[in-house]
């Protein structure tokens, strides 16, 4: 069947392509990836509709709480505007969400991510997916922690993923062992989830909040890289704004794209 929906404050692109997710790709016009072992085609309509192709129904509560569609964005964006800074980025980038990905899959990509850009996360992750994943007539799907289990950093080397093969390796040894819990994490709070995840090698402050956010929808995860750091120089030497408390990390990705558009 065929899913289409309304959502005024949704910008598809910017939500797919903001380096949240690395596995959606726009081809002939459509928004296709897979995304917690479902694959999906997503048309953007205009109007502020959008329609998600050939699913089943029993599906629709996934996509759903993938692109974050029940929560209310407009009064985050309200509450965010109290901060002159805050209010020019939620103008211009109003329909950014946080997408509530799978947390094994967000922390293996975020692994891959660390400095490397998109291009190169998104051709590492392809060759995992391509070498370790169940293939599937829509493609390959993101390989399971159980499928990973005794894989080297030697069998992932024609990844072409460098150092950071050694810290897959060591995630996969660790969660399996369940040395560290993926299901313990979303039970704790962010502090704590976060000295949590930096047990595993290679998972620092960035990447564990990148895990949180994206992975549990722990939305006071503030992950911090390059731009973030920027604009925290700039625009708040004195703190972040309290208007965004309990939620910074959803006024991070308004920050974030707002900081690349205009290279603060």
């Amino acid at each position: 069947m065929d899913y289409t929906f309304t959502c005024e404050r949704f910008d598809i692109r910017r939500t797919l392509f903001c380096g949240q997710a690395f596995r959606w790709k726009e081809l002939d016009g459509r928004f296709c990836g897979i995304a917690g072992g479902r694959y999906a085609e997503i048309s953007d309509n205009g109007d502020s509709t959008y329609t998600v192709h050939d699913i089943e129904k029993s599906d629709i509560s996934y996509w759903r709480s993938y692109f974050d569609l029940d929560t209310d964005y407009d009064a985050l964006i309200k509450q965010f505007s109290e901060d002159e800074h805050m209010k020019l980025a939620c103008k211009e980038n109003s329909g950014i969400r946080v997408l509530r990905q799978e947390p094994f899959e967000t922390l293996i990509s975020f692994i891959i991510s660390q400095n490397n850009n998109i291009k190169r996360i998104t051709g590492i992750i392809d060759r995992l997916c391509e070498s370790f994943g169940e293939k599937t007539d829509r493609g390959y799907m993101f390989p399971t922690l159980e499928r990973l289990v005794g894989v080297t950093a030697e069998d992932l080397a024609p990844l072409r993923a460098g150092f950071r093969a050694r810290y897959i390796v060591d995630a996969v040894e660790k969660l399996y062992s369940t040395e560290v819990s993926l299901d313990g994490i979303k039970a704790m709070d962010t502090t704590a989830a976060r000295e949590e995840l930096k047990r595993i090698k290679g998972v620092g402050d960035k990447v564990a909040d990148c895990v949180l956010l994206f992975g549990y929808h722990k939305t006071d995860a503030f992950p911090r890289d390059v731009w973030i750091k920027r604009i925290e120089q700039k625009l708040y030497p004195d703190g972040l704004p309290e208007c965004i408390k309990g939620n910074e990390g959803i006024a991070q990705q308004f920050l974030f794209d707002y900081a690349r558009t205009h290279e603060i």
